[in-house]
């Protein structure tokens, strides 16, 4: 199991998941893998829900960060 992370702030709907989606499809993570996604997009948290439901991955947790951003922590 490896986590890998992806720095998305400053980047706005849909670059974040997109990215994610990216990642998922390079093989960039697999199973089992761990992806942290830090964002400050405004839709992201929602955006990040749906996009489990749709990919059938769990989304572990929403944290808010220091800087205004949310770090969306989901197992593949």
């Amino acid at each position: 199991m490896a986590t890998k992370q992806l720095d998305c702030r400053g980047m706005k709907c849909p670059q974040p998941i997109l990215k994610m989606t990216n990642a998922l499809m390079r093989k960039d993570v697999r199973p089992g893998d761990i992806l942290e996604v830090t964002a400050n997009c405004s839709t992201f948290e929602n955006d990040v829900e749906v996009w489990c439901k749709q990919w059938k991955k769990i989304l572990v947790s929403m944290a808010d960060e220091n800087d205004g951003s949310k770090k969306a922590t989901v197992q593949i």
